[in-house]
Order: structure tokens, then sequence, then C-alpha cells
């Protein structure tokens, strides 16, 4: 037993003095060679441009597309509090889900701002076997649209992750799911929905995946192509829903994921009348390419909304400052989302009304209008 804890202690030093050893190595080598991380790079610009650095939006506006995952206990007033600070009329939280927290979040918001902020349900597609599950459905949305709910809103996983009891993936269009669809048309609420992601994401993770460092913090997010439906395929499913029920109004969340190609994404438009899209977390996409983008706007200005996703107040700032500035070559607030830089679209005041509160108002019609005057 002595020999052996002997041999242990040895083997335990000798590893501990290579590890000190490569250590000392590496960090010599990453200083002569002046080496580090891409994660490390953050280098200052040098370039001298004018600057405009807004922290309020220049005309009152909607944010179609927020997350607040503590509606039911949150301070209404400190948010409110805030959405004045930025010019924020309204908000609306998708995260709704569905019974005691539904109806929690709709209390809270009934007592404390009921002109400020809004909600969105969501449903659980993998009670799609249910026999009853279409009824069921339609029975939820009428009464939550009853209730005080805005609309409907469809996650990700439905189309990659959802499935049902045979293990089988839920593709979007499932026939099985055009109650749900016709029930949101009938109440004449939207749906928001998020289908698929960035085409990269199913891309080989290597030195020409642009979304490398997104997918190397956040590695969940690769969708394999041998386990995955394709890119492709999970759209194709989503715009045959559109297809299929054109009395429902649907915004596609995120630029349909097309914002990397607003040729595309203005076909899609075209064809489909009632879609509209939203910007939220893809404001890099836009930023660099001003001119392109500038027309796309301008061409669709009756089609787009304006949508953030995950509520920070001061990111916030990057987006009036794409939308309403002509400033070059300043940062987006994430790194993984856009190593490129942003520039400004400066679009017209007629534009920025439009994608601000008043193509959202034709969606929701019943918001008090004296917060847009």
């Amino acid at each position: 037993m002595f020999f052996s804890l002997k041999n242990f202690i040895k083997s335990l030093f000798f590893i501990l003095l290579l590890g000190g050893v490569s250590f000392i190595v590496i960090d010599f080598l990453k200083t002569k060679k002046n080496l580090m991380d891409i994660e490390e790079y953050t280098p200052k610009s040098t370039l001298i441009v004018p600057q405009n650095l807004l922290t309020k939006a220049k005309y009152p506006f909607i944010d179609v597309h927020s997350h607040l995952f503590d509606m039911p206990l949150r301070d209404l007033n400190k948010l409110t509090s805030e959405m004045d600070d930025l010019n924020m009329a309204f908000i609306i939280n998708l995260s709704g889900f569905r019974g005691i927290y539904l109806n929690q979040s709709l209390e809270n918001i009934r007592e404390n701002a009921p002109n400020r902020v809004g909600l969105f349900v969501n449903i659980d597609f993998e009670d799609i076997d249910d026999p009853l599950f279409g009824k069921s459905i339609a029975k939820f949305i009428d009464s939550a649209a009853a209730n005080g709910a805005m609309g409907l809103k469809v996650y990700k996983s439905l189309g990659l992750t959802s499935k049902d009891n045979s293990g089988n993936r839920i593709a979007v269009n499932d026939p099985r799911l055009d109650p749900v669809w016709k029930a949101c048309g009938d109440n004449n609420i939207p749906v928001l929905i998020h289908s698929g992601e960035p085409s990269s994401f199913w891309m080989p993770k290597d030195k020409f995946n642009e979304r490398w460092l997104e997918l190397r913090q956040k590695p969940r997010r690769y969708r394999d192509p041998k386990t995955n439906p394709s890119f492709e395929e999970v759209l194709a499913e989503q715009h045959e829903v559109f297809r299929n029920h054109p009395n429902t109004t649907f915004i596609n969340a995120h630029l349909g994921w097309m914002g990397n190609d607003l040729d595309r994404l203005g076909k899609h438009l075209d064809r489909y009348p009632n879609v509209l899209t939203e910007i939220g977390a893809v404001l890099a996409e836009i930023g660099r390419q001003p001119k392109r983008a500038r027309k796309f706007f301008i061409d669709y200005q009756d089609r787009i909304l304006f949508g953030k996703d995950s509520y920070k107040p001061s990111e916030y700032y990057t987006y009036f400052r794409v939308l309403e500035t002509d400033d070059e070559y300043f940062d987006y607030y994430r790194k993984r989302h856009a190593h490129w830089k942003m520039y400004g679209l400066a679009l017209p005041d007629s534009v920025l009304k439009k994608v601000y509160y008043e193509n959202a108002l034709k969606i929701f019609p019943k918001l008090d209008k004296n917060l847009f005057k």
C-alpha cells in the first residue's frame, strides 16, 4: 500500500509539473507570437466619424417582441418608468404561458399597467395526440382573447424539438394544428411565430461559419443536419401554414431568418399578404447592409414591426442608432451576434413612425392612441 501511495504521489507530482511547464510554454508562445483568443480581441477603432449616441427613440414605439418571464410578480411601475426613459409607449410580453401563471400575469397588468403592457399566450404542442386537442386549444384561445390576451407566441421548439407521443417531430404545418391558427384568426389576434434558426447553425462549425463564435459559446444551438430537419424544410413548413390560413395574421419573427437575404424576404412578404415581420435580435443583419436595408424598409414600410427580444434597456440604444442616424462603423452590443460593425439607415420620419408604432396599431387597434401623440 505504501509503495502504491508513493507511486501515486510521484505520478501526481509529474502531472502537476508537466502541467505547469505546459502553462509556462503556452503563455510564453502567446506573448512571443502575440496570440490571443477571438473573444479577447476587442480593438478600439481609431476612426474619427460623427457619433449620435441615442438613449431615447425619436417617436413613441411599441416593442412587439419581448420576454418578461417574471410577469406575475414584476414591478410594473419600475418597468413603465424605464419605458418612459426610452420613449417606449407599449411593450408586449410574449411569454404569457397559460394556467395560473397567465391569470396572475393578466391580473398584474390590469391592476398596474393596463395601457402600457400586453401579453401573448403560449400553448403546449406536445398534447397534439389528444383527440380533443384542437377543440380544447381553440377554447383556450377564445377564453384567453376574451380575458385580454393580445396574441399567440409560437416558440422555435415547434418544428425542431417538439415531439408527439410516438416520438415523431411535430412539423410546423402538421394538420392537427390547423384549429390553432384558425382560432387566432377567428379571434382577430395575431400569431407571432419563430420557426427555425439562422441558417449558419446548420453549417459546419469551421473557420468559414460567420456564427462560429455563437456556436462556440452556445453549442446547443448547433443543428446537426444528420439529426435535424434542414433549414429550408422548417421554413417551407412555416410558409405553408401562412398560405393555408390567409385569414390569420402572422408575425414572422426575426425577419423570418431571411435578414441576410432581403430580396428573398421581400418576395416572401409579396407572396403572403397576411404576414408581417419584426426585427427582434436581428438588428445585426440590418446594420451591416445599410444601403440595401434602407431600401427594404422603405419598400416594405407597412410590413415591418419593431421588436427587441430580450429586455435590457441599454441595448435599445443601438436599435435607435441604426434606425434613426446615418452613423458609420459602430459596435453592436453582443459580439457573438455580430463581430462586424453597424451602420445607420437614417430612415425617413414617415417610415420610422410606421416601424415604431403605426403598423402595430393596425394589428392592435385597442391600444391607447394618446400614447402616440
